[in-house]
């Protein structure tokens, strides 16, 4: 099982960037999809995350109104839509993958069976 994640760069404060992860592997078949985001020195924090057969969606508080989490539960992809940047999503972003999980730790990155490589996002102040 792999993760591949992709679409970071650098935006300015105010834009908007798409990110993407793929998840390969022929048996594999996730229950719930994540993007988690870590600075240095700091320990990696929950953004988003959606239930891959209902689509239901959570969102840390300081994301809700401006990231959208989405997924193609046939191509096993969910996508991260930051909107609004801020220079305080600076953050190297990994996406997550779970087999099962139950919603109290939805936000937990322990919950979670497998992990991407991370891309760069940078919003400049």
């Amino acid at each position: 099982v792999q993760l591949q994640a992709s679409g970071g760069g650098l935006v300015q404060a105010g834009g908007s960037l798409r990110l993407s992860c793929a998840a390969s592997g022929s048996t594999f078949s996730p229950n719930v999809m994540a993007w988690f985001r870590q600075v240095p020195g700091k320990e990696r924090e929950f953004v988003g995350s959606i239930r891959m057969n209902s689509a239901i969606a959570y969102y840390t508080d300081s994301v809700k109104g401006r990231f959208t989490v989405s997924r193609d539960r046939v191509k096993k992809m969910v996508y991260l839509q930051m909107n609004s940047l801020k220079p305080e999503d600076t953050a190297v972003y990994y996406c997550a993958a779970a087999n099962g999980i139950i919603t109290s730790t939805i936000a937990t990155a322990r919950a979670y069976d497998y992990w991407g490589q991370g891309t760069l996002v940078t919003v400049p102040a």
